[in-house]
């Protein structure tokens, strides 16, 4: 018997990041979108918890219990007195280290689809508190949508969607460390005040309308400067993709994959068409948002 989910990808249209609190996190203002970019990951019986990976970058992916999937697993089976034994694999789509979540997703996608296996019926605000234990994005890969997250990230408020956003996501060379890109941050940060991270009323009124126009005007990621200063040549590609008509341009979460809002499908292609042509990244993928959260297919 297996149980296969779908999880989705995320891109933060805000990111503002507090300063460092004593326990190294740090308190943000965290507007996630769920974007059309997905794993999957199909649970089956197993003798003992075993981790599979394919798909682009699939190399890069940890196959022991380190893995966020695994973990994902051996947290429910404790909940429920029950062995993690499970054989998880995991169809990569969404690029690995890039800043849109991955691992996050998969780690949601191995727990709804293990609570499905093992017939656990876990209830929805449990299932959000393991998945707060296993990371700050986790939660929102299992309810997708938009929604803002404050804390760490991991405390949620669904957000209203009035629209379809169309977005172009261009896959770097190579991943960032999320630790790294706050370590940077820190550094970046170390002789100034910090200010409070606060959600933008504006960019929160311009997802509700549906406003791609708008949204494009208040898009924002503390973490950009932090990316940019570990990895330069992303100015190039922020740079080419602005030059071809897109809206506006960002780096994803901490990158390196960067995210560029069209006005529509078409000019979302000719964004594409010219980030590929300018040499100034690896690959890239035209989608929509909002999108589902994790669900059983």
């Amino acid at each position: 018997m297996s149980v296969t989910v779908r999880v989705p990808a995320k891109v933060n249209v805000q990111l503002a990041v507090g300063a460092a609190r004593p326990d190294g996190f740090h308190d943000l203002a965290n507007v996630f979108l769920a974007v059309g970019l997905y794993d999957e990951v199909t649970a089956t019986t197993a003798d003992e918890l075993r981790i599979t990976c394919e798909g682009p970058d699939a190399a890069q992916v940890p196959l022991d219990h380190t893995n966020l999937a695994a973990r994902a697993a051996q947290k429910l089976a404790a909940r429920h007195g029950l062995a993690p034994d499970v054989h998880l694999h995991i169809t990569k789509d969404i690029p690995v280290a890039g800043g849109m979540a991955g691992g996050s997703a998969d780690a949601a996608g191995a727990l709804l689809a293990c609570d499905a296996l093992w017939g656990t019926n876990t209830p929805q605000a449990e299932l959000l508190d393991i998945c707060a234990e296993l990371g700050s994005d986790v939660p929102f890969s299992l309810i997708g949508g938009a929604a803002l997250g404050t804390g760490r990230g991991e405390k949620l408020r669904p957000l209203e969607v009035g629209g379809t956003f169309h977005w172009v996501f261009a896959v770097a060379d190579g991943g960032l460390s999320t630790p790294a890109v706050y370590a940077e941050f820190d550094r970046l940060n170390e002789d100034v005040e910090v200010p409070e991270p606060l959600a933008s009323e504006p960019l929160l009124d311009a997802l509700a309308k549906g406003d791609p126009k708008a949204l494009a005007t208040t898009l924002s990621n503390d973490l950009q400067p932090a990316a940019l200063s570990l990895r330069p040549s992303l100015a190039d590609t922020l740079a080419a993709g602005t030059a071809a008509g897109a809206l506006a341009a960002l780096v994803s979460g901490s990158g390196p994959t960067t995210a560029f809002l069209a006005v529509d499908r078409n000019s979302a292609t000719t964004v594409s068409e010219a980030l590929l042509a300018s040499g100034t990244c690896r690959a890239t993928r035209v989608t929509t948002a909002p999108a589902p959260g994790a669900t059983v297919v």
